[in-house]
């Protein structure tokens, strides 16, 4: 008896041959320029709105009376701008129990510290529940 010998059928057989690679050269260098380029563009964008023209700091908060708490605070900017700040008075469970709209006009160079650009102020504001903290919530620049 003879047998015949068949030889084991080889990987390029069974599942074709490898696929030949592009070049992606010339692509994948203009993808990388452009995600680069937008990379840049957001971190410049993020970089020239980051400062705000306006800012707050709080200082201090006391109740004057029954349904009167006080609310101290600095604002810092620009010394001929007009700002509004929106100060709020919390109670113990974080609801707002009182709020004001407190406009701060342009200051002189020998108003408060840094030539006139930080100021000192105080805000009374009534409330309509217990309070037990107060603070700026938000500063802007006024438009004209």
């Amino acid at each position: 008896m003879s047998s015949a010998q068949t030889s084991p059928p080889s990987l390029a057989n069974r599942y074709g041959a490898p696929k030949r690679r592009k070049k992606m050269g010339r692509s994948r260098t203009l993808i990388i320029a452009v995600l680069l380029a937008a990379v840049a563009a957001v971190a410049a964008m993020a970089l020239t709105s980051g400062s705000p023209d306006v800012s707050s700091k709080d200082v201090g908060f006391s109740l004057i009376a029954d349904g009167r708490a006080s609310v101290d605070f600095e604002v810092t900017k620009d010394r001929s701008a007009t700002a509004q700040c929106a100060v709020q008075v919390l109670s113990e469970n974080y609801a707002v129990v009182g709020w004001k709209v407190v406009t701060i006009g342009p200051n002189g160079a020998e108003d408060g510290a840094n030539g006139g650009g930080t100021t000192a102020h105080r805000a009374d504001i009534r409330t309509d529940s217990p309070a037990v903290s107060g603070g700026v919530n938000a500063c802007w620049i006024a438009e004209d």
